[in-house]
């Protein structure tokens, strides 16, 4: 999908947006998927009016990631509310 919007915005001059489908759960998964439209389509689509993650289930990752930096240890559940 990335490969068709890069194709038709260099056909037609038109930038379209992307948003993946099927819920991005981790950090390492959006990581993915920011470098995978870095490298398709360029910097220009890394903001939220050309790509977003939606992925609610996301957020709680990224919580025990920086968790996990800061003490050195994973949460446990009643440490982070989001989680």
């Amino acid at each position: 999908m990335v490969r068709a919007i890069r194709d038709f915005y260099r056909k037609t001059g038109i930038k379209v947006g992307f948003k993946p489908a099927g819920g991005i759960r981790s950090a390492k998964e959006a990581l993915v998927w920011l470098s995978l439209i870095k490298e398709e389509l360029g910097d220009e689509w890394l903001s939220p009016a050309l790509f977003r993650i939606g992925a609610s289930t996301l957020l709680g990752d990224i919580e025990r990631q920086i968790y996990h930096h800061v003490t050195g240890r994973y949460a446990a559940h009643h440490d982070l509310p989001m989680a």
